[in-house]
């Protein structure tokens, strides 16, 4: 049975993951770690804090030696895209070399996911305060995804985020720009339930909806080797096979 093993900031939305586990019925394995928190601030100084590698290489010592995973997550977008596109993918690497598993990201996850769509324009709707969310949209340019719009809600904690019912989910995917000739929706925030919703959402959305916590489970399979189809998960699992 593959096993994605997690890293997971602080604790907001990580019953997500587990809960995904218990609906596809054991044929695939989550085991997760949470890595320590500074600060809970959606602020750029605070999340470069967050993504330091002292705090990965804890949190990936206690999964190697308390669960042996097949590959290894780092289940958060902004504490990766603040770091850059070199650093982000600088992160990973160092993680990958302390740990010897295959290794990634939910913001390297993204751009992954969207080349696998063939999705080249994307209207963004984050949960952050503006200037982290315009941050992404600077990351998914240096990965050739043009965002065609980027509505921020100024949510600066991730507790916060992690309160989110579906109805206020519905309302941020709803509230996407699509007039920019977007393709999909991005929703940067593995602090926010989405995995149960993926459906309605797309339906809501009336294109793809990507989310942080969908990308990476999505991405850690793709490390594995080909995608699994996973039922209401959307069409990234549909569609978006990986290499």
């Amino acid at each position: 049975m593959p096993s994605i093993g997690l890293l997971y900031p602080g604790h907001s939305a990580e019953d997500d993951f587990p809960a995904l586990e218990a609906r596809i019925g054991g044929d695939l394995q989550l085991p997760l770690v949470h890595t320590s928190v500074g600060e809970d601030a959606h602020r750029v100084d605070a999340l470069l804090d967050l993504g330091g590698p002292e705090r990965l290489a804890e949190g990936a010592r206690v999964l190697l030696a308390e669960h042996s995973p097949d590959v290894i997550m780092w289940a958060c977008t902004s504490g990766s895209f603040v770091f850059g596109w070199e650093g982000a993918h600088e992160q990973v690497a160092l993680l990958e070399q302390a740990t010897g598993l295959p290794t990634s990201s939910t913001s390297i996850a993204f751009v992954e996911a969207c080349r696998s769509l063939d999705l080249t324009r994307v209207s963004v709707a984050a949960s952050y305060p503006e200037d982290v969310a315009q941050e992404f949209v600077s990351y998914l340019g240096r990965g050739g995804i043009q965002v065609t719009a980027m509505g921020s809600h100024g949510i600066v904690t991730a507790a916060e985020v992690g309160t989110l019912g579906y109805a206020e989910v519905e309302a941020i995917v709803r509230g996407a720009d699509l007039t920019g000739g977007a393709q999909a929706v991005l929703v940067p925030d593995t602090a926010m339930h989405t995995l149960e919703w993926i459906e309605p959402l797309e339906q809501a959305a009336g294109v793809p909806v990507l989310t942080a916590n969908q990308v990476t489970i999505w991405q850690g399979l793709n490390l594995l080797g080909p995608i699994p189809h996973i039922s209401a998960l959307g069409t990234l699992f549909t569609r978006g096979g990986g290499d």
